[in-house]
Formats: structure tokens, C-alpha cells, sequence
């Protein structure tokens, strides 16, 4: 089995889990957290990632570093160690908020200018994507100076380049052709 499908089975399970206990954004602030405390922290990785640390031992430094956590949450990691799925503990976290992405109606969005686009420009282009789809857009913006004007939209696999670059290509095209 593939590591996507795996990863997007746990996060199934663990939002089935959040979603019985009312918690499902808490089980995604959490989740998102350990895995870059994973990705970020060498003492972490070492601890979860080493094969030679013994599989109670990870599932003690778990219960310890997320005391306070709902016991559901941390049962459910102890499982992911028993069973050496703990490196898949990123994947598992995107899995799992694009779960809740759905629950919420919401999309992620890669927004591309050519230009740093300040805060109100930023919130008006969000609103417009959110009326243009239908749902609350979370849009994360870049920056790249290569397409010299207009906006490069990503929405999961599709792509609108309104960028004046590829009006520019397009225009070249025609005239060549022509």
C-alpha cells in the first residue's frame, strides 16, 4: 500500500476519533504540531525515528511530551509507534486537514504575484477566489518576479495563470502564427 493511502487511512481514523470527542480542530493544531516538532527537532526525531529505541520507550516520551492532550489523541500515537508508522506522521497531518478543510467548505489556495501584495490587497483577492468558488479560501502568497504582472491561482490540481507573462507567450504565438 501506498504511503498517501496509509497516511489518509489514519487520519480517517484520528478524525473519526476528534470528531466523537468535538474536537477536531484541537486534533489538528496538535497533530500539525508534533509533526514539525519531528521535522525541526532533532532530539524528537532521534527518539521517534531511531530503530534501536524500543517501541514503549516512544510511546512513554509521547504520553510524557503530550501530557495534557486528550487520551484518545495520545492512544492513538502510541498505535502509530506500535505499529512504525510514525514517519508518517507529516503526511498523516495534511491528510488530516484536508479532512477538515472539507468539513469547514473551505480550499487551499497558492497565490503567485510578481510583486509583494500588502494586507488589504491580499484579503480582497481571498474574498474574490472564496465568491468565485463558493468556498473560504485560505490562500498563501508568493512572490516571483518572472511573470511580471497579473496573478498565478493553484487550487488544488488546477492552475489559472492570469500571469502577464503567459498573456505575452500566448500574444507571441499568435503573431508568429499568423
Amino acid at each position: 500500500m501506498r504511503a498517501e493511502t496509509i497516511a489518509r487511512n489514519y487520519a480517517e481514523a484520528l478524525f473519526d476519533l476528534g470528531d466523537r470527542a468535538g474536537q477536531t480542530d484541537r486534533y489538528a493544531m496538535l497533530i500539525d504540531a508534533l509533526a514539525g516538532a519531528v521535522e525541526t527537532t532533532p532530539q524528537v526525531q532521534a527518539v521517534l525515528m531511531a530503530p534501536r529505541i524500543p517501541k514503549s520507550e516512544k510511546s512513554r516520551f509521547l504520553t510524557a511530551a503530550l501530557e495534557g492532550a486528550p487520551r484518545e489523541f495520545v492512544l492513538f500515537l502510541q498505535a502509530l509507534v506500535k505499529r512504525g508508522r510514525q514517519r508518517l506522521l507529516r503526511e498523516i497531518a495534511t491528510e488530516y486537514q484536508a479532512l477538515l478543510d472539507i468539513r469547514h467548505n473551505r480550499v487551499r489556495a497558492g497565490v503567485t504575484l510578481a510583486h509583494a501584495a500588502d494586507e488589504p490587497l491580499q484579503r480582497d483577492i481571498q474574498a474574490a477566489l472564496s465568491r468565485q468558488l463558493g468556498k473560504e479560501v485560505l490562500a498563501a502568497f508568493h512572490v516571483d518576479p518572472d511573470i511580471l504582472g497579473g496573478t498565478v491561482v493553484r487550487v488544488g490540481e488546477r492552475i489559472h495563470d492570469g500571469s502577464v507573462r503567459r498573456r505575452m507567450t500566448k500574444l507571441r504565438r499568435r503573431l508568429l502564427s499568423g
